[in-house]
Parts: C-alpha cells; sequence; structure tokens
C-alpha cells in the first residue's frame, strides 16, 4: 500500500487548515453528530447557530479544539498520552471528567451488531500502538489506516471513539506528508456496513483497502 501524497509536513498542515471545515463536519457525521456545513462553519467562526442541541455545538467546537492542537504541535509524540490527551479534547464537556482521557472502565454495546469489544487494559494498549506503530515493512498510510481502525474497534474510551481515531490517524498522515484521511457523506453508509463486519471478524483488510480507495484527501505537487 503506496503513499498516495508525498507532502513536506508543513504542505500536509496548508492542505489540512484549507480544508479543516470540511474535515470537522464528515467527522462529526460520522459519529451521528447531525449538523450541516455551513452550521458546522457558523460553529466554528464563533457565530450563533439556531436549532442544534448545546452538546452537538460543543462537539463541533471541541473538533475545532482538537484539530488545532495536532496542527500546532507538529512535533509532538504518537504514543498513548497523545491518544488520551485527543479524547480529553474532542470529549471536554461530553462525559463525565472522571472519564476523560481515560480508558473505559463499563460495557460497551455497538449498535448493529452483538459483538462487545474487550475491555481495554493500560498496558495492552500501549504495547499494541507500539506495536502498530513499529511496523517497518509498511507505509505510513498504512500504518495511520491500521491505527485509526485499531482504535475503532478497540472501543477503548467510553465515548469518541471515532473521532479519536481519525485525529490520531490524521496525526500520523500529517508527520509523513500523506495527506488526509476524510470520509464523504456520501461514502458513509457504506463505511459503517463494512465497519460493522470489521468489529465482527476483526479482519481489517476489506476495510483497510476500501478506504485506501475511497478517502485520502491530498495535493499533488
Amino acid at each position: 500500500m503506496e503513499n498516495k501524497f508525498h507532502l513536506t509536513k508543513e504542505q500536509n498542515i496548508f492542505v489540512a487548515k484549507r480544508n479543516i471545515v470540511d474535515y470537522i463536519w464528515k467527522s462529526a457525521n460520522l459519529e451521528g453528530i447531525g449538523v450541516t456545513y455551513p452550521e458546522t462553519q457558523a460553529i466554528y467562526d464563533g457565530g450563533i447557530v439556531n436549532g442544534l442541541t448545546v452538546d452537538n455545538i460543543i462537539a463541533i467546537n471541541n473538533l475545532k479544539y482538537a484539530w488545532q492542537f495536532i496542527l500546532e504541535n507538529a512535533e509532538i509524540a504518537i504514543d498513548y498520552n497523545l491518544l488520551c490527551h485527543l479524547h480529553k479534547l474532542t470529549c471536554d464537556k461530553l462525559v463525565l471528567d472522571a472519564n476523560l482521557g481515560r480508558l473505559r472502565t463499563t460495557p460497551v454495546n455497538i449498535g448493529g451488531t452483538k459483538w462487545q469489544p474487550n475491555f481495554p487494559y493500560e498496558s495492552k494498549i500501549k504495547e499494541e500502538l507500539q506495536s502498530l506503530l513499529d511496523q517497518k515493512e509498511k507505509t505510513a498510510t498504512e500504518i495511520a489506516l491500521e491505527v485509526m481502525l485499531w482504535i475503532m474497534r478497540s472501543q477503548m474510551f467510553i465515548d469518541g471513539n471515532k473521532r479519536v481515531a481519525m485525529l490520531l490517524a490524521n496525526k500520523i498522515m500529517i508527520a509523513n506528508g500523506c495527506g488526509i484521511i476524510t470520509i464523504a457523506q456520501e461514502n458513509q453508509p457504506l463505511f459503517f456496513t463494512k465497519l460493522i463486519n470489521f468489529y465482527e471478524t476483526g479482519d481489517n483488510t476489506d476495510l483497510k483497502n476500501w478506504l485506501y480507495e475511497t478517502s485520502i484527501d491530498g495535493l499533488n505537487l
């Protein structure tokens, strides 16, 4: 799986900043946060949007702050601490403070399947994340996709797993000039079908290849 784009870190940050509202909008919709693109733009710009719940507005602002953190801290290490910090940023004021940036301690159910993820343990999560990051034979794009899908399937946090997964994956993409992972609105129904299959089988091959073909944005310079 080759890298589709070959950008400098600075060029990749430029791409992300240019399209950041679009990425936030798509990521929010992926988590079931029902906002339109114009509403997302208005919230991002600090405007007042009527008809949305307070939680929806908070969720968009949290994604804004999380993206800004990634883009303004290009040299920060990609590790377990960053994973937990991204959860704090994305879920602030949306989950109990005791759950912010901490692995869940209660079971979770996933809509559309009877499959349940195992309880997450810090030592195991750290080991698995490092193992994924250390795959020397794979490109940064493939590693980013695998990390993203691993976080989604692990369901290590009480909420916000898909948001955190995409943010950490895109930190990897940006650090290596590989573009941005973003799932278009029209592709999201098929994404969820493939995601449920991945949850149930543990085989990421089909979903990873599909994301590679449909969901990587960038510039050919």
